[in-house]
């Protein structure tokens, strides 16, 4: 076979170029084999390779100018300009390095490339074989990070994926991601691992006190994790030595704190090296610090080799694939140095231990031997050259059916992302006999998972806590209610217990696809196992806290359910003196309670009640406990009586319908009001009431004999004032507070305002009534109102001049696109305070330039300084759909579901066709919220609401 890999950097070291060349050294043996780097960047090369693997630089940056590396008359001012110039293939944000000249010397490598197989070791590589390999050459990407975990380097994955023959990862859980994402448009997906290369490695005998790190010096290594847990141990352990072998920007840094740390004797930062074979030898622990984002770490693999046992953090992939817990080496919550340095600290001072360990590295280590794991590539290559010629239309079909579902903009329907690796013994045969008892099971994010499409966090919230309360129940296992502003409910069980607790839970759930994340104080997870595995988890038996979750998944896999809305139960510690105990993590009531005040009391969840203690069965000054409802401005610009009736208007005000202000881009209708609605039933269940404001439009899905919505008409939001129809958001915005039996507190939303994850009132009120507003780092610019203005810059600069005159304050900067929270009274005294200027606003029935933006700036301005509201904050992502480029932004959103809210806004500066815009932003709400909402008319969720009255 002719095999060619694509690198970006042949001579650079980096655990991606160690594991390519590793590969391409062995198959050299058998193969011809070619390796491809688009840049040269040394005049060495940091590992050395097989001088049968062909060794091929495009671009050398090793001179004054950047040049090809091929013959070529062209001068340097040629190149100089093409290698300033951004790359045409490449955007920045997949891969920055790339130019205009390595563009050229790409594409011209790959055209005229003679290989029967191409592998690429990045996206923005993988981006490129798709398009630029010639027809007859099989493709192959190999993922060298976790795919799920990437930001914008993983983009080119979402569009170019189905283009490839196949796609390797290194990690179940990355493969278990890509499936539930592609579904049936993925390539062939193989899991290979790392291997460890072959020859004579020598064996550490685990005497020498040295702990050994090894990685790049730059942030996402947390190398200073490592130096200052470090510090810990050599406290404890003077004669013992740090060794971090690597260079890189931050090195510097890190000689500095570890003088600063006074380390000079115990810290030693020795530097890259070639011979980390030899000095794993030289070592007697070796320790990762990474930040998420490892994969594989071929570290561990190699410090396994040599019989080096390893303490890491957990991460969400890597370590835990390599490490068996308390068998190989000791995993510690991620982050959290201190565990670093106690796990440090116990394999020094127990030699044995050590050593045990050591031996169970070496065994472990066989897993990843050259050979096996060279076989599994030769075999796939194979058999993918048999196969491409037959394997074309199965290619186009999969490319069809991607963009129909992803609109072929840069979003992508991705599954969130996976949690922590499940462990424990007998998983997979315990998991089976789970799949045997409980039939409709499937897999995803790595775990047994129950399909629904009807539940929303609150209801699997309260479903796990049922659950685990029952079990306590049936066996006598005392318990109380801590409570929490969180989604997630907490229960109490007393320390001596714990054991009890962890039996019952694992006979209960024996055949049960529920699962518990163990927690450390602080409810740091150190382990997610089956419950069943509860009782044989090293980890449960001095756990603080269990984190019981059964995970659900949609029937799109976009939406999962796991540990965010688990049952904690938590096995409280005695304080030094025995007169408090120390809570798991913080409640409303601190970090720990006086055993004086653990009064019995009761409280009411649903239906049900439950034992608790005094004080959290108190009305407490933090409780926001007043009413709070939602109002809705809603049109259907594309009903043909409306239509006709603005068009008229325009006609005889001589303006244009495609000005900006009347743009079709804001009156669109994609049925964002039905995913906004089911955003406030997923996220927000303590609204009270619904308000929808209309032009005597109803959507018909919608049902408006709901106890919680109620549709109010314009002609009844503005009885005599105003002008009607009216087709101006300002005016329609400034009379909200006319709505007969809204509350004092509100918060009003457009329809593309989404909800992204749980909130709680505290973050648009605080609990003595004041209101909190959001401000935009955009400024106003601060110049008077023209005509050129758009009409939302020319109403926040009228706003300003009205603070001005009656507070002598001048306000810089607007609102975010997020939900705004509002107070009726403060509505009430604008009329009073600026009535001309409300009643004008409400009279034009067009936007104008006269208008004031009352509910996206002014009213927060006025409530501030008259001492109603004050600056919140939230985590607000805005996108506007009309902009292709801001198109993966969607996907990062769905894949971390990280944001308190979301705003989706198709402005006037939009370009990209309505079809595949709507097919877009259609693909991105039905993904984001797939369970239909009990607001719609006949949805599971609405029938049992109706079952209910």
């Amino acid at each position: 076979m002719k095999i060619t890999y694509l690198l970006n950097t042949a001579d650079a070291l980096g655990g991606t170029e160690r594991a390519i060349l590793t590969q391409a050294d062995y198959l050299a043996r058998r193969h011809q084999v070619e390796v491809i780097s688009v840049f040269r960047t040394s005049e060495t090369s940091f590992f050395a390779n097989d001088a049968r693997v062909r060794r091929r630089y495009l671009v050398d940056l090793t001179g004054p100018t950047p040049r090809p590396l091929r013959p070529t008359s062209v001068d340097d001012a040629a190149y100089e300009a093409l290698a300033r110039s951004d790359s045409r293939l490449i955007p920045k944000r997949w891969e920055r390095q790339f130019n205009r000249l390595a563009d050229l010397e790409v594409e011209q490598a790959l055209r005229s490339l003679d290989a029967d197989v191409l592998v690429s070791s990045s996206p923005a590589l993988m981006s490129l074989a798709t398009r630029l390999a010639p027809p007859g050459v099989v493709t192959v990407h190999q993922e060298h990070r976790p795919s799920q975990l990437r930001g914008g380097t993983g983009q080119p994955l979402f569009q170019m994926s189905p283009r490839l023959d196949a796609l390797v990862v290194l990690t179940d859980r990355t493969k278990d991601w890509f499936v539930d994402t592609f579904g049936t448009s993925a390539p062939r997906l193989e899991v290979i691992p790392n291997s460890i290369p072959d020859g004579f490695r020598p064996r550490s005998d685990l005497r020498n006190p040295v702990v050994a790190i090894a990685g790049r010096m730059v942030p996402e290594k947390r190398i200073d994790h490592a130096i200052r847990a470090f510090g810990k141990v050599a406290a404890a352990h003077p004669q013992w030595t740090l060794r971090v072998y690597g260079d890189g920007p931050l090195l510097p840094e890190m000689r500095r704190l570890a003088a600063d740390l006074g380390l000079h004797d115990n810290v030693q930062l020795v530097g890259a090296t070639d011979r980390m074979t030899e000095e794993w030898a030289k070592a007697s622990l070796a320790l990762l610090s990474s930040r998420d984002g490892e994969a594989l770490p071929l570290v561990l693999l190699e410090a396994f080799a040599a019989g080096v046992p390893a303490v890491s953090y957990d991460i969400q992939t890597g370590p835990a694939e390599i490490i068996t817990h308390g068998v190989d080496g000791l995993l510690v919550p991620s982050g959290d140095e201190d565990h670093l340095a106690q796990a440090l600290i116990r394999l020094i001072a127990d030699n044995e231990m050590r050593r045990n360990f050591g031996a169970n590295a070496l065994v472990a280590a066989e897993r990843y031997r050259i050979e096996p794991i060279m076989r599994r590539w030769e075999e796939l290559f194979t058999e993918l050259i048999a196969d491409h010629t037959k394997q074309e239309q199965t290619r186009a079909d999969r490319l069809a059916s991607w963009l129909a579902l992803a609109g072929g903009s840069g979003f992508a329907p991705a599954a969130p992302r996976p949690g922590h690796v499940t462990v424990g013994p007998d998983l997979e045969s315990l998991e089976r006999q789970i799949e045997d008892a409980v039939p409709g099971l499937i897999r995803s994010g790595g775990r047994l998972s129950v399909v629904r499409d009807d539940l929303v966090p609150a209801d699997v919230s309260y479903d796990n806590f049922s659950a685990v309360v029952d079990v306590l129940t049936e066996h006598g296992i005392r318990y109380w209610i801590a409570r929490d502003a969180g989604v997630r409910h907490r229960v109490v069980v007393p320390l001596e217990e714990r054991e009890a607790t962890l039996a019952a839970l694992a006979r209960k759930f024996a055949r049960a696809p529920y699962y518990a994340e163990t927690l450390a104080a602080g409810a740091k997870v150190t382990s997610v196992t089956l419950a069943a595995c509860l009782v044989s988890e090293p980890r449960a038996a001095d756990a603080v806290g269990l984190r019981v979750f059964k995970p659900l998944v949609s029937p799109s896999r976009t939406l999962r359910y796991g540990p965010a809305v688990g049952c904690d139960v938590e096995f409280w510690v005695p304080s030094t003196k025995g007169d408090a105990l120390l809570a798991t993590r913080r409640t409303l009531l601190g970090d720990s309670i006086s055993t004086a005040a653990m009064v019995p009391a009761t409280v009411t969840i649903r239906d049900r009640q439950h034992p608790t203690i005094e004080p959290f069965a108190q009305r407490l000054v933090s409780d926001v406990d007043f009413p709070i409802d939602v109002v809705y401005t809603w049109v259907d610009g594309a009903d043909p009586a409306w239509l006709a009736s603005k068009n008229s208007l325009l006609s005889a005000a001589g303006r244009s319908p495609v000005d900006a202000a009347e743009s079709m881009a804001r009156f669109r209708d994609r049925a964002e009001l039905r995913y906004s609605l089911r955003s406030i039933d997923m996220y927000a269940p303590w609204v009270r009431n619904i308000y929808l404001v209309t032009a005597g439009q109803t959507p018909n899905w919608l049902d408006t004999g709901h106890s919680r919505i109620k549709v109010i008409d314009h002609r009844d939001l503005f009885g005599s004032r105003g002008t009607l129809p009216t087709f101006n958001s300002h005016a329609i915005e400034s009379q909200l507070h006319h709505i007969d039996g809204l509350a004092e507190h509100f918060i009003y939303f457009n329809d593309d305002f989404f909800l992204g994850r749980p909130v709680q009132p505290s973050l648009f009120f605080r609990s003595n009534g004041l209101a909190q507003f959001f401000l935009s780092p955009t400024p106003i610019p601060m110049v008077d109102v023209s005509e050129e203005d758009d009409f939302n810059f020319s109403a926040a600069k009228n706003n300003r001049r009205l603070i001005r005159e009656a507070f002598d304050r001048v306000l810089t900067h607007g609102l975010l696109h997020a939900p705004y929270p509002m107070r009726r009274s403060v509505a009430y005294d604008l009329d009073k305070a600026f009535s001309d200027e409300i009643e004008r606003t409400a009279a034009s029935r067009l936007r104008d330039h006269t208008d004031v933006s009352v509910a996206s700036s002014l009213h927060h301005y006025y409530a501030y300084l008259t001492q109603r509201s004050v600056q919140g904050s939230i985590r607000v992502s805005y996108v506007n759909t009309g902009d292709p480029n801001e198109h993966p932004q969607l996907t990062q959103i769905l894949i971390t579901r990280g944001y308190d809210a979301f705003c989706l806004n198709d402005t006037h500066h939009g370009d990209l066709d309505e079809t595949e815009q709507v097919r877009v932003v259609s693909g991105f709400l039905e993904s984001y919220f797939p369970v239909a909402s009990q607001f719609e008319r006949g949805s599971p969720r609405n029938q049992a609401v109706r079952a209910r009255l």
